[in-house]
């Protein structure tokens, strides 16, 4: 897809996000900075009620605002008065975030799953999506979102979130094969990715190296945070997904 050359470039995590300077991450503040520098932004997107996108890392609300509770127990207007911690910004719809972003630089969105497979959430992005003029891509770390876009926006450039899988958290909520077949990027073969985005940390690893290589995806490396990760994203990948330093 010629569209993806902007996934070869430096894309900001969460957007250009420093908490000693009071920007905080996924906020309007951090994808202001980032624009400024021209650089493409990559921002999460969290259920709310009514399978509604917000921009937002956390299933719950507590570590970036004085509020409490999952995300998904509020609607979107709702979501939309409680301010980040901060206090300069406050919780972004996805129309207030392509409302900011236009054209001008291309958008990222890591939508983030909770298991429910009813499709009802990847066709409410899809559908806010379907106006809008800039580059724009979604990714996830769950294959059946993935694939959900597949059949809802099947021309929408779609992504698979890659890791090795060996974390608490994973051991805990993915089988061992669920965990392998992911790890490898097995799922591909129904997720059909446009485009890999691989833990860093990982790198070099068969499966991205395949996608890259041989398929001829376009390969991200996340999270860059350090000298000795940007050189291994640069040796390894298209380009890095960064934040706490200069790409």
């Amino acid at each position: 897809m010629g569209e993806l050359y902007w996934l070869r470039r430096p894309i900001a995590h969460r957007g250009l996000h420093d908490a000693a300077r009071g920007i905080v991450e996924n906020s309007v503040s951090a994808v202001k900075a980032a624009m400024r520098k021209g650089l493409a932004v990559e921002v999460d997107l969290q259920r709310a009620a009514g399978d509604m996108p917000v921009v937002f890392h956390d299933v719950n609300l507590d570590r970036l605002t004085d509020e409490s509770g999952p995300v998904a127990a509020r609607d979107v207007d709702t979501l939309r008065t409680i301010p980040l911690n901060n206090g300069g910004d406050r919780i972004l719809s996805l129309p207030d975030l392509l409302e900011l972003v236009g054209d001008t630089v291309p958008l990222l969105l890591e939508v983030k799953s909770d298991g429910k497979r009813n499709g009802a959430f990847e066709a409410n992005i899809a559908t806010l999506l379907a106006g809008y003029s800039g580059p724009v891509a979604v990714m996830s770390f769950d294959p059946h979102v993935v694939a959900a876009f597949r059949h809802h926006a099947p021309a929408l450039p779609r992504g698979l979130v890659s890791c090795r899988f060996a974390d608490k958290i994973s051991k805990t909520h993915l089988s061992l094969l669920q965990r392998f077949a992911m790890r490898h990027l097995l799922t591909s073969v129904f997720a059909r990715p446009h485009f890999v985005a691989y833990d860093v940390r990982a790198l070099p690893a068969v499966a991205p190296l395949i996608a890259k290589f041989v398929a001829g995806l376009p390969l991200l490396a996340w999270t860059v945070r350090t000298p000795a990760d940007l050189e291994r994203a640069l040796r390894y990948a298209d380009a890095p997904i960064f934040e706490e330093i200069a790409p």
